[in-house]
Order: C-alpha cells, then sequence, then structure tokens
C-alpha cells in the first residue's frame, strides 16, 4: 500500500517532451495502489501553450521552440535555473478537489518564501504566486482519472529574457521576477528540497522516498 507515502523524483534536466510523455504513461497506467510521486526537473528552454492557449499571447519565440500541450493556462516559458515540480497525485484518494490542491501548491510556494522573509501571496482569479504584484510562480495542471500531473514552475535563478517574448501566462505586461533576486533561494535544489518538503506537510504525507531518475519504483 502506498497511502502516506510520497515518492519524489530527482530527474535534473531533461527535454520536456521526455518528461510529458512520462507524466502521461504513468497517469495513464496507474491504478488505486499506486505510488503518489512528485517528480523535481529543470527544462531546457522551451515555450508551452495550455490548452487554453491563443497564439497572440506568443510574440517572438525566435529559437526557443514552441510546444502545445495538455494542461490549464495559457503560454508560460521553461529553462534552465527554473525549478519544475510535478505532482503526481491521486487526488480522489486524497479526498482533495482540484481547487485544493493548487491552493495547497500555492501555499507551499508561500511559505517556502516566508522562510527567506520574502512576502508572496497567490490570486483567487490568476492562479500562481506574487510579489509585490510579480509573478514569481506559474501553474498549470491536468486532472485525468482523478489523478493530477503537470504542475508549477517557479523562477529561482534563470535567464529571464525569454518572458519578453510572450505574454506571460496570456497577461500582457505582466511582470516576472524570480528566488535570487528577491534575496531567496539561490539555487533549484534548494529551492526544490524546501518547496517539496513544505508540499509534503501540507498534503499530510507521513512519508518521502527519495529516487534519482525515471526508474519504476519498487517500494
Amino acid at each position: 500500500m502506498q497511502y502516506g507515502k510520497l515518492h519524489i523524483r530527482q530527474l535534473g534536466r531533461q527535454n520536456y517532451e521526455t518528461v510529458w510523455h512520462a507524466m502521461q504513461e504513468y497517469t495513464d497506467n496507474r491504478d488505486s495502489e499506486s505510488a503518489d510521486e512528485i517528480w523535481a526537473v529543470e527544462h531546457p528552454p522551451v515555450f508551452t501553450q495550455g490548452q487554453a492557449g491563443k497564439a497572440e499571447h506568443i510574440l517572438m519565440p525566435g529559437d526557443i521552440p514552441v510546444i502545445q500541450v495538455d494542461r490549464g493556462g495559457q503560454v508560460t516559458y521553461h529553462g534552465p535555473g527554473q525549478l519544475v515540480v510535478y505532482p503526481l497525485l491521486d487526488i480522489k484518494r486524497l479526498k482533495i478537489g482540484v481547487r485544493q490542491l493548487v491552493n495547497t501548491i500555492e501555499q507551499s510556494i508561500v511559505d517556502m518564501l516566508k522562510e527567506y522573509d520574502v512576502e508572496a501571496y497567490p490570486k483567487a482569479d490568476a492562479p500562481g504566486v506574487y510579489v509585490n504584484e510579480a509573478k514569481v510562480a506559474s501553474l498549470g495542471l491536468r486532472i485525468r482519472k482523478g489523478c493530477s500531473f503537470h504542475g508549477l514552475a517557479l523562477n529561482v535563478n534563470m535567464d529571464m529574457e525569454p518572458f519578453h517574448r510572450i505574454n506571460p501566462c496570456g497577461y500582457a505586461g505582466l511582470q516576472m521576477v524570480q528566488c535570487c533576486d528577491l534575496g531567496g533561494p539561490q539555487s533549484v535544489q534548494e529551492a526544490g528540497d524546501k518547496l517539496i518538503q513544505n508540499l509534503g506537510r501540507l498534503l499530510d504525507y507521513k512519508q518521502q522516498v527519495h529516487h534519482q531518475g525515471l526508474a519504476e519504483v519498487n517500494e
């Protein structure tokens, strides 16, 4: 039985499509006994366009590829120095709804930044986490068979220029900010360790098991 146990996978830097298809496969093949997992990863530069995405929000992608994906939301950017966290959770088994999951993910980021005396907050009408009206983390989830995949992207210590090539999350002129400029965590590893610890606590998992890579869980 996997109840109460959360498996954490550190994937390092991985191609976006490889991880996306692995998430789909895991979600499609899981059953009521399958483990809940959280994947932490960095991606090479890529723009991803959610199901509600409109082409006009992609201004000048240049040499960065644009991928149409099956998550909610509009266009965002992923690149080195950004922490991407994918919660692959059976929310039906956890007895929580989508809104509660979103709130919990946002709160885990707020709590993590509070440890650095950074005052961050979510917005009810625009998913994500903000500091002084600038966005530090974006969210986009998909629920299939009562299970979540896709997740959050936290700007940690990265090249922010590509955000100027899009209307982030569909908002023209939305300012993006990153942790290293706020006095927050300076590395993806540091941010990931603290954020995932907070997320596991808020979701009330009793045990965390750590893995490297995408190999099968045998525990």
